[in-house]
């Protein structure tokens, strides 16, 4: 029995707004923003007063102790604003580990904010700060967070774009993911310029 694959192409106008060089620049002033956001508030946890804040970083952090405390208060009473569920995970899972948690945040949003900033694996870059954001929602905390969550996904799906002028320019083709609409021509071109002046100069 012959097997069948259909084949379902890509919009023009969402190839145009999330693969095509013309919104990378765009992109690239989303990816700058959102990174310099999560990178801010991730140092001012780690780094304190010329060293590495113990709050935060270490074996003893437990500064998300508080919030995790909190968030767990607003998921009883006569109008919770935290999920059941989410309070359940956060008395048993969170709180338990709450060093670890405390650590992986810190850190997380470190490396998130410095991987958007180089434009180094954007998307995942992108996924891992939005899933954060989505942490940080579901305990009650709205903030900065709906704005991130919003311009994350936007990122998300852009991955093929956001990074071009960043290190993913390189690492995506080298690890082989396809190029956003008009890039392989514009690289072609640079090529064949370069090629060109070096011939005449000798």
């Amino acid at each position: 029995m012959m097997s069948h694959h259909t084949y379902y192409p890509e919009p023009k106008v969402s190839k145009f707004l999330f693969a095509s060089k013309w919104m990378a620049p765009i992109w690239t002033v989303v990816r700058v923003y959102l990174g310099w956001q999560w990178l801010t508030a991730g140092w001012h946890k780690v780094w304190v007063d010329g060293g590495f804040n113990p709050a935060w970083i270490g074996p003893n952090a437990n500064a998300a102790g508080g919030f995790l405390n909190g968030a767990l208060a607003k998921s009883t009473g006569d109008a919770p604003t935290v999920a059941a569920w989410y309070g359940w995970l956060i008395e048993h899972v969170f709180l338990p580990n709450t060093t670890l948690f405390t650590n992986l945040v810190a850190i997380g949003e470190v490396l998130v904010g410095a991987a958007l900033l180089l434009g180094l694996l954007t998307g995942v870059s992108a996924l891992l700060g939005g899933l954060m954001n989505v942490a940080f929602l579901f305990a009650g905390t709205l903030s900065s967070n709906p704005l991130m969550f919003v311009l994350a996904t936007w990122l998300v799906l852009a991955w093929r774009v956001a990074g071009y002028y960043g290190l993913d320019r390189w690492v995506l083709p080298w690890l082989g993911a396809p190029q956003g609409e008009g890039f392989s021509a514009a690289r072609r071109n640079l090529v064949t310029a370069f090629r060109r002046l070096s011939t005449r100069a000798g």
